[in-house]
């Protein structure tokens, strides 16, 4: 932590005149300097630099604060990274921290480390900038995509030429250990004596992706042609982490300014053919869902922000991940919103075919963050029933709880309740809104602390005694021998923060109380069965297919979420092992006791893909069925619901013969 006094003696330190004038162009105006504010469109100067009082104001949009805060907002840095960089500026060392000589010994490896990779990849994005300039295909296919010269300069475009070790002209030593360590070299083979060595990037136009510093991190690649991998990205490094990083954030930083949102798209071509068209504040993840580290980290240059994905089924589910990445942030003063395009358009064929007009009323009219949450939770839900409903509820209750507390959440609990058709004070009684402390999700800046608060220990002494209702202060909780916080006759109540690994102990005892008082004899679901492997083993879930995908997905609380946060973790880090997964559970304050009970990796550790193959096809049977007599229901006065209904009883037929086959030859 840095001290308050250094912070201080650095300000003194800083002429903030010099240090904006090197991005702005400022002139004297009285005792003040002026110029065009860096943070929004302007033709008259209304930008103040005041040498005097060591600050910034611009009197047009209202942003304003000191050397440190204009690094933060305008070059994308951190407090930590503004105050070192100012404090190297005027040669005043950062007061060292706690850490341990060797704590700081390997930060100080992985800072120098971190320099050189940027440094190799910096070059390798030369290299393939001056390849581009040599390459005729290349430079027509970025035409025929409606590209100019100057957009391919300022992503600083590139071409990676046909060949096995291009690179070799560029970097004097190939076999550098630095190159397949930033991820530009591949080695095959273990023996070092036959070990090859390869480029990585072969024929494809290649856009660096760049820090909010504007240092080369890693790349993407894309074929001209109908090759495959159709884009292939750098893979994870000292230095660049597809989880954290957004492509296309240090170009937008003016257009998010001009503009005053951002637009997250699902490609790399689509930031850089919107920025063609006129939208240059678009930004795209990098093969990975929207986490809750990217909402963040675009929230340091916007209040608001807009999903865009495409219509299909693999778009809502992407856009439902961005929803609960969007969720902990959402104070009344931010706005999220969710575009979802035809299936047949991505963002740059929109604005080709409809216009640059027509595709800004799309974005102002997509849905706001409390429409897409009730639209999420009403999925596959029967809307007509009480059981819907309640489903529906069900579903949203997560959802909701994620809001930081303010006049939204308030707000969306009163729709929540119409929509489940219960009156208000019914579902804040069945939610128990108001009684119980508020645990995770990120607090806003309302001065709530940034980190999951841990449970407390009246919260403790619920879940270990097995008790579900949150009691009235003065009301006696019914007693668990040995598993009671009381003290004295009559107990106490205690706002304390509980100590972490207390909290941890309390969570584990939680699920094992969930385990025990389960019902021993009662037979197990086919959905507990599959979730139970598909823990066990991750590497199930790649082997289904998009129709089992999204059923999975269907499946009420607690199957459902469990099955999205697998599927998150999973498209972060890949299959990982039970061991890992069930750390990685416990972690995770949003998951109850009744989840960690079901999401048991090691209740069936040699279950066979054959047996998860056979609980899913059980679930499949049932809601197949369900959906046919409803389509059926329908196909009277539908003609659409027929063809549905054909399609989906041949999917029906499909699995019940599966089923046939799987039991004869048990």
């Amino acid at each position: 932590m840095i001290p308050g006094q250094f912070v201080q003696d650095l300000l003194s330190r800083v002429d903030i005149v010099e240090l904006v004038g090197r991005t702005v162009t400022l002139k004297k105006a009285g005792i003040n300097y002026k110029g065009l504010c860096p943070f929004h469109g302007e033709k008259s100067p209304s930008f103040i630099v005041s040498p005097t009082r060591q600050t910034y104001h611009c009197f047009g949009c209202g942003v304003h604060g000191d050397a440190i805060r204009f690094l933060c907002e305008h070059h994308g840095m951190g407090f930590v990274d503004a105050v070192t960089d100012l404090a190297q500026q005027v040669g005043m060392p950062v007061p060292e921290d706690d850490a341990t000589p060797e704590e700081r010994a390997e930060a100080a490896r992985k800072k120098a480390q971190s320099t050189t990779l940027s440094d190799i990849l910096a070059k390798a994005a030369d290299h393939y900038k001056q390849q581009l300039k040599a390459s005729p295909r290349a430079i027509e296919y970025l035409k025929g995509r409606g590209l100019s010269g100057e957009i391919a300069a300022r992503f600083a475009l590139g071409w990676s030429p046909e060949g096995w070790r291009t690179l070799a002209s560029c970097f004097p030593r190939y076999d550098d250990p630095l190159l397949v360590e930033s991820g530009m070299v591949i080695v095959s083979g273990d023996d070092p004596a036959t070990q090859k060595r390869y480029d990585r990037f072969r024929e494809r136009i290649m856009f660096p992706i760049r820090n909010v510093k504007g240092e080369v991190i890693a790349f993407g690649g894309r074929v001209l042609d109908k090759g495959e991998p159709k884009y292939l990205n750098s893979p994870e490094t000292p230095v660049f982490s597809k989880g954290r990083e957004l492509y296309g954030l240090f170009e937008a930083r003016q257009g998010l300014r001009d503009k005053g949102y951002v637009l997250v798209t699902e490609g790399y071509m689509d930031v850089v053919a919107l920025a063609q068209l006129g939208f240059p504040n678009a930004v795209a993840t990098l093969g990975t869902a929207c986490t809750a580290e990217h909402v963040h980290k675009l929230l340091r240059f916007t209040e608001k922000v807009i999903f865009s994905f495409d219509g299909d089924a693999a778009g809502r589910r992407a856009a439902g991940r961005a929803l609960e990445a969007a969720l902990p942030h959402a104070t009344d003063t931010r706005s999220f919103r969710f575009l979802f395009l035809p299936k047949e358009h991505d963002p740059d064929s929109y604005v080709r075919e409809h216009g640059t007009k027509a595709f800004e009323q799309y974005v102002q009219d997509a849905l706001p963050l409390s429409q897409q949450l009730i639209e999420v939770a009403q999925h596959d839900c029967d809307m007509t029933t009480a059981e819907g409903r309640a489903r529906m509820l069900a579903q949203a209750k997560p959802l909701w709880s994620a809001l930081p507390e303010g006049a939204l959440q308030k707000q969306l609990l009163g729709e929540l309740a119409l929509k489940g058709n219960l009156p208000l004070a019914d579902l804040q009684s069945l939610w128990r809104t108001g009684s119980a402390p508020r645990r995770g999700g990120r607090a806003s800046e309302d001065g709530a602390p940034w980190h999951d608060a841990p449970p407390d220990l009246d919260d403790a002494n619920a879940a270990l005694s097995g008790a579900d209702t949150f009691l009235a202060p003065g009301e006696a909780r019914p007693r668990s021998p040995g598993r009671d916080f009381q003290a004295g006759k009559g107990g106490f109540r205690s706002t304390r923060p509980m100590n972490p690994k207390w909290a941890a102990r309390a969570r584990e005892e939680a699920e094992l109380d969930a385990q025990r008082r389960q019902p021993r004899s009662a037979p197990m679901t086919a959905e507990s069965r599959a979730i139970q492997m598909l823990f066990g083993h991750a590497e199930y879930w790649e082997q289904l297919s998009p129709d089992d995908h999204e059923l999975m997905h269907s499946l009420p609380a607690p199957y459902g979420p469990l099955v999205a946060w697998l599927e998150r973790d999973h498209a972060e880090h890949g299959p990982r092992s039970w061991a890992v997964l069930s750390h990685a559970l416990r972690e995770d304050p949003g998951l109850g006791a009744e989840a960690l009970a079901i999401a048991d990796g090691d209740a069936e550790p040699n279950a066979t893909f054959a047996e998860f193959r056979a609980n899913v096809d059980k679930i499949l049977d049932r809601e197949l069925r369900l959906r046919t007599q409803a389509l059926l229901a329908q196909a009277a006065t539908d003609p659409a619901a027929l063809a549905r209904y054909r399609e989906v009883f041949r999917h029906w037929e499909e699995v019940k013969a599966r089923m046939s086959a799987q039991r004869a030859e048990e």
